[in-house]
This record gives structure tokens, C-alpha cells and sequence, in this order.
């Protein structure tokens, strides 16, 4: 069964409380019987006050007519006692009715002997004497059947209450006897797995972060949301060691990239300036000194290739006269020609003292050139402008131009080797890259944002070696 974290927290207490409420409903229903029988044995109180009540009425009542049959005549104040008697009886009557059940002829007569003693039909003292004597019989019968419901509810009442005290004490010991030791149980279960999985997973991260990328397994299903981070840092794991990978194939390509670039300067270019020493210090015939003035430019022209080639490969102003000059440089010497888009280049000052690991610079320095490539090649501008500023802990690339416009589909990984490449070197540092339409009336807008966080490492390049003038 599938429990989510929220779930499985909130288990034990849940459980406790249910037994708690069963508990409690119990006790309700135990008192709320209890109750139903105090109001049964209330009834029976006010049903035998009622009867004696109409027993006293009836009593008095044949008591007066007795005395006015003996003295053969009645005055007003009799009839006025008669009446207020009878009114007396007869609501005691009703409430008898009201209270007790009874068999319908037991009604009936109750009612008919009430209706024959009203003194207002006029007076008759045979039929009230002839009322009277059927009516005193059956309240005290009434009377006797109340009492003796009377004792046995009074006695049922001090058993109720007896063996509700003993099972209400026993209930209870046994409920939070029980609810108490299996929400701890419960509790101690789930707080030691969940702990158990969560020191898993804050190990995992440990070592992530001390650098061994060693992927934690992945759950097979899927229940929890600590098997949904377990999942997202498996998966954060082996992206990390995806861009890692990156990151040091990059690396080992730049120093390559160097290494070559060392070589060539160091043998090839050493050569073939030996060779333009020699050709120069050749006597110049006159009919040879054309073929050799022509040997003489094609060597100039592969040794400034030959430059060209080693600044492609490994941009050594970058590393002498830092990124703005680097840049600055590159764009002096190949973009500022007539047939080329005119340009604005503006470096941050900050971004010199930043210390950015030579990775970073390399990497910028690349897309940097690669965005502008596309702008040339792709854009048909006539304007481009290139940024690089500090934004508060994000460093921003900004490449914007005037022309044709381009605007990538978002999770698209498609537009070309060029811009897979700049992805791919964005990744590698922890940039975002993305393209929008450009401030000017038509155009692209490329931006870069780079998080300085773990960015700023100084490199200190011990093995860095100074060439000179190439």
C-alpha cells in the first residue's frame, strides 16, 4: 500500500486519536443510556404523584357528595368546591394519560368517569357515587403498577451505575492501554524508517558534494516523496556526471589545444622563421632576387597563418592581457574591416577582478566569438553590440544585433553545430543561455547568465609559460 510522507507522519497520532474518539463514543452511548433510563424512572415519578393527586381529588370528591346525599340539599360553595375538585382530577387524569401507556379500555373508562363527575352537567349524586366507584379502583391499581416500576428502576438504576463505573474504568485502562503503546509503536516505526531513508539520501548528497558522483540507487517503484527525491538526485547525479564529463573533455581539449599550440610555436614557427633568416640573408641576384621575394611573402604569409592558427587554438592574449584586452584584441585585428558589420564592444571592469577559473574565461571567450560568428555569417546585421557586465552574483553575456532576426524553439536542440557548441560550453560552466528578439527594430538577442556562485576560484597556473611575441 502506497503511504505518502505526509501520510505516514501523521499515522501514529491519527490512530491514537481514532481510538481516543471510539472511546469516547462508547462512553457517550454508555451515559446516553444511562440517561433514557433517569428519564424513564422521572416519568414514573410524575406518573405516580399524578395518581395519588387524582386519588386525593377522587377521595374528597365522594367524601362531599356523602355529605350532601346525607343532608339532602347543596349551596354554591359546594358546586364551586365540586368544580374546582374536579378540575383538579381531571388534569391529574390527562397527565396520567399523557405519561403512562394503557390499554385503550382502561383509557376509555378513565375519560368517561372524569366526564361523569363534572359538576357542570349538574349535579347527581348517584352517577358521581356510581363514577366514583369505578374510577378509585383503578388508581390504586394504577398507583400499585407505578410504584412497584418505581423500585424495580430504582434498583436497576444503583446496578447501572455500579457496572457502569466498573466498565467505563475498564474500558478506558483497555482503550489507552491500547492507542498509547501502538501510536508509539507506530511512531518509532515510521520516524526510524524515514530517518533511516533520510540519513541515505543526506549521505548521498555528502558525497556528491565532497565530489564522488557515485549515483545512490534508484527505488524501483516509486511511493513517497523521499523516493521521488531519492529518483531526482539519481538523476541529478548522473547529469552531474554528464557536465563533469563535459567539463573535463573540455579541459583536457584546451590544454591539448595549448600543448599544440606550444609545439607549434615552439618548432614550427621557430623553423619556418629560420627559413625567412635564411632566405634573407641569401645574396639577391638579379635574376633571382623576384622567385626569392616571392618565397619570402608566402613564408610571411604561413608564419601569420601559422599565428592565427595557434591563437584559434589556445588564445594566449587571453592569458597575458586578460579577457577585455583579449577580446578587444581579436576584434581589432579580424572584425574591424570595412566589408564587416560595424560593432560596440563594452567589458565590465568587475569582470577582470572576478578571478574566474581559466575554464570560465576560455569558455566565454569562445561562445563569445561563436556568437558573434553566427552575427556575421547568419544575421546579414549591420550592427551588432557585445556586453559583458556583472549583475548582482550573475555574470551576463549579451550579444545583440540589427538583422534578420532568430529565435530558437525552446527544448529544441537543433540550429546548428554552432550553437550546439555554445550550449554545450554554457553547460559545461553552470551557464544559461537563451535567444530573444532584439532591442533594435529587427534582430537576435543572445544572453548569457552565469551564476558566480562556485564560479569564483582563482586559478594559479603554475605551470602557465611565457612565450613572448609571437
Amino acid at each position: 500500500m502506497r503511504l505518502t510522507l505526509k501520510q505516514q507522519i501523521i499515522l501514529a497520532p491519527a490512530t491514537v486519536l481514532t481510538l481516543t474518539i471510539l472511546l469516547v463514543i462508547f462512553l457517550q452511548y454508555t451515559y446516553w443510556d444511562l440517561s433514557v433510563k433517569r428519564q424513564e424512572a422521572r416519568k414514573v415519578t410524575l406518573t405516580f404523584v399524578a395518581l395519588a393527586e387524582a386519588d386525593l381529588a377522587a377521595q374528597r370528591l365522594q367524601g362531599m357528595i356523602l355529605h350532601i346525599n346525607r343532608r339532602g340539599q347543596i349551596d354554591i360553595v359546594e358546586l364551586e368546591t365540586l368544580a374546582e375538585l374536579h378540575d383538579h382530577l381531571s388534569g391529574a387524569v390527562a397527565r396520567i394519560l399523557e405519561l403512562m401507556i394503557l390499554p385503550d379500555s382502561t383509557r376509555a373508562l378513565l375519560k368517561q368517569t372524569v366526564e361523569d363527575l363534572d359538576s357542570k352537567r349538574g349535579y347527581d349524586g348517584a352517577r358521581f357515587l356510581s363514577a366514583l366507584g369505578l374510577l378509585r379502583p383503578q388508581l390504586v391499581s394504577l398507583a400499585e403498577t407505578s410504584q412497584q416500576r418505581r423500585e424495580q428502576l430504582r434498583d436497576v438504576n444503583l446496578q447501572n451505575i455500579d457496572e457502569l463505573v466498573a466498565r467505563t474504568a475498564l474500558v478506558t485502562i483497555i482503550g489507552m492501554g491500547t492507542a498509547i503503546p501502538l501510536g508509539t509503536l507506530l511512531s518509532l516505526f515510521f520516524a526510524r524508517r524515514l530517518l533511516r531513508r533520510i540519513k541515505t539520501l543526506s549521505d548521498s548528497a555528502g558525497r556528491i558534494a565532497r565530489g564522488d558522483l557515485t549515483a545512490p540507487p534508484a527505488p524501483k517503484e516509486v511511493q513517497d516523496e523521499l523516493d521521488e527525491l531519492a529518483v531526482s538526485i539519481n538523476q541529478m547525479t548522473e547529469r552531474l556526471i554528464r557536465v563533469v564529463s563535459t567539463e573535463k573533455l573540455l579541459e583536457g581539449a584546451e590544454e591539448e589545444r595549448r600543448r599544440i599550440a606550444m609545439d607549434l610555436h615552439d618548432q614550427s614557427l621557430s623553423d619556418l622563421s629560420n627559413i625567412l633568416r635564411a632566405l634573407q640573408s641569401l645574396p639577391h641576384e638579379q635574376n633571382c632576387a623576384a622567385d626569392i621575394g616571392k618565397v619570402e611573402e608566402d613564408l610571411r604569409r604561413a608564419i601569420a597563418n601559422l599565428r592565427d592558427v595557434m591563437e584559434n587554438l589556445h588564445p594566449q592574449t587571453l592569458e597575458i592581457l586578460g579577457f577585455g584586452a583579449a577580446l578587444q584584441s581579436h576584434f581589432e585585428r579580424h572584425l574591424d574591416k570595412e566589408q564587416l558589420p560595424e560593432y560596440h564592444l563594452y567589458v565590465s571592469p568587475q569582470v577582470e577582478g572576478l578571478g574566474l577559473s581559466r575554464l570560465c574565461l576560455l569558455s566565454l571567450y569562445r561562445i563569445t566569438l561563436e556568437a558573434v560568428h553566427n552575427v556575421i555569417k547568419h544575421a546579414q546585421a549591420s550592427r551588432y553590440e557585445v556586453t559583458l557586465d556583472r549583475r548582482d552574483e550573475a555574470l551576463v553575456l549579451v550579444v545583440e544585433d540589427n538583422g534578420n532576426g532568430f529565435r530558437p524553439q525552446p527544448g529544441v536542440q537543433g540550429g546548428g553545430r554552432g550553437l550546439n557548441n555554445i550550449r554545450e560550453r554554457a553547460r559545461a560552466i553552470g551557464a544559461r543561455v537563451q535567444w530573444g528578439p532584439s532591442r533594435f527594430t529587427s534582430g537576435t538577442r543572445f544572453e548569457l547568465n552565469l551564476p558566480l556562485n562556485g564560479n569564483l576560484r582563482p586559478e594559479r597556473d603554475t605551470d602557465k609559460a611565457s612565450h613572448g611575441d609571437l
